[in-house]
């Protein structure tokens, strides 16, 4: 954009072939638009009603949007939104549904909590007293972020609000006190690009573990739901808590010899933690508050069935809590984009898939999928299913665009091909949160350590690759197996 305004900008020289510029955003604008026309006028297949194609070129046009950004998230959502309301594919009353579905204000509930852990500190506290305890070695410190965000994410359903306002800055700092920068290849190298990466392959296994750790998360719940399969809060944390804490044991300690750091030892790292520790004084009241709020939001939705108290309605106690207490003020959730975005792009998304669902496409693309895979035994089919739902994420800017556009349909398909329900349900959910890290686009978290220059691009995609396999092999064999000892399938 720069060089654009220096050669347009202020000279007053007449120009004798004046022509039209096109920016980036013109071809960002328009591939969205030309494949959703296309799809919009294909025939209707058998078994679809008539306004579904139409219906299809819309979404597909939508998540093309969403992935190419032309406007900001919620701008293309809104476009999607007027294109359906318009073009009469959806009635009005269709088209906002999506406004009063518990599952995405259980996310922006979430948010709000979230918000508790920043504004009083006690997420940096968390984070420093694991790095006061166990941060004289890069490996140590890398080891302190991962138990941070893991104690984080069950109430924190923007892991990119964990990745970027806990653990990133805490990183930063830890990085600067070993003239660890991203200005030299050997500044960078030392710890800040090793911790930074290594935080982000952590943030997927934490998003995987908890219903409430990812904002797509809940989506994948309601969807399986549709199709017959309850999952619980309790159940999905069941499920990956096995897998989950063997790749936090894993992970940091193959990402040292895949991408290690030229300082293995940081003595100085505990020192620093502790200064700011004392410097932050003993724990406020509304860092007390804010604790014991979480502590009874675990019990909740862990006893959920039990208790027969709503995940939704226990978020929403939890705000209750904090602003009653004051730890909250209306201002923090007025002035939380976050939350209020991912309700204008949640609802939006939500509306059209529930719409696709009606209208009978989502049916009619499970069966086609289903179809390129029936001749295999469950296993084999799954297998190719699932390796497919993870690499295709490529194509993704984020999480939630591919769960809402591909995790019904693969989920069809896999049930189809004889695949147990429950279990295609959650490895498919966890997936949808481990293909986090294939690359610097590839989620929320990605682009804020990508945004710190410490890694190239090559590396990302390179480390990114590697430690999927890693992930892969580890949710298999041992989530797998466990799973299988618990029942699920």
């Amino acid at each position: 954009m720069t060089e654009s305004r220096a050669d347009t900008g202020n000279s007053t020289t007449a120009q004798p072939h004046p022509h039209f510029h096109f920016s980036p955003l013109w071809y960002k604008a328009a591939i969205p638009v030309v494949v959703g026309l296309v799809v919009y006028f294909l025939p209707n297949p058998d078994g679809v009603d008539p306004n579904g194609m139409h219906m299809l070129g819309i979404f597909v046009a939508t998540i093309l949007g969403l992935i190419l950004q032309p406007l900001p998230t919620g701008s293309v959502a809104m476009v999607g939104l007027a294109l359906a309301m318009i073009t009469k594919t959806m009635t009005m009353d269709e088209a906002l549904a999506g406004f009063s579905n518990k599952t995405i204000w259980l996310i922006v509930a979430s948010f709000f909590i979230a918000e508790g852990f920043i504004v009083t500190g006690l997420g940096k506290r968390i984070a420093l007293v694991f790095v006061r305890a166990i941060g004289r070695s890069s490996l140590g410190l890398s080891y302190g972020m991962a138990v941070t965000d893991l104690i984080l994410a069950p109430a924190t359903p923007s892991n990119t609000a964990r990745a970027g306002g806990v653990v990133y800055p805490i990183i930063r700092s830890l990085a600067e006190l070993e003239d660890s920068r991203p200005d030299t290849e050997e500044s960078r190298k030392k710890l800040g690009a090793y911790l930074l990466l290594t935080a982000l392959q952590v943030n997927v296994i934490t998003s995987a573990m908890f219903i409430t750790a990812m904002a797509g998360n809940p989506l994948a719940q309601k969807a399986a739901g549709e199709a017959g399969i309850e999952i619980t809060w309790a159940k999905w944390a069941l499920a990956a808590i096995v897998p989950g804490l063997v790749s936090l044991v894993v992970v940091p300690w193959v990402m040292q010899r895949v991408y290690p750091p030229t300082v293995r030892k940081t003595p100085e790292a505990p020192d620093l933690a502790r200064a700011q520790l004392r410097e932050a004084g003993r724990m406020s009241v509304h860092e007390w508050i804010m604790a014991g709020t979480f502590v009874v939001l675990l019990v909740l939705w862990c006893l959920s069935d039990e208790l027969n108290v709503d995940a939704t309605a226990t978020a929403f106690l939890g705000i209750g809590i904090l602003l009653v207490t004051g730890v909250l003020t209306w201002n923090n959730l007025v002035s939380d984009k976050g939350a209020w975005q991912t309700l204008i792009f949640f609802g939006v998304l939500v509306a059209m898939a529930d719409q696709l669902k009606t209208l009978g496409v989502i049916d009619w693309i499970g069966d086609k999928v289903a179809s390129s895979v029936d001749s295999l035994p469950w296993l084999l089919a799954f297998a190719a299913l699932t390796l497919v739902y993870f690499y295709v994420h490529y194509l993704f800017a984020s999480n939630t665009a591919q769960i809402v556009a591909m995790y019904a349909v693969f989920l069809g398909a896999a049930t189809t091909a004889g695949a147990p329900a429950l279990f295609s349900a959650l490895v498919l959910g966890f997936i949808g949160n481990l293909f986090g890290g294939l690359a610097h686009y590839s989620s929320g978290p990605a682009g804020v350590m990508y945004g710190s220059g410490y890694i190239k691009t090559s590396e990302w995609f390179r480390v990114g690759f590697i430690m999927s396999v890693v992930i892969i092999l580890i949710w298999t064999i041992v989530g797998g197996a466990w799973m299988k000892l618990i029942g699920i399938w």
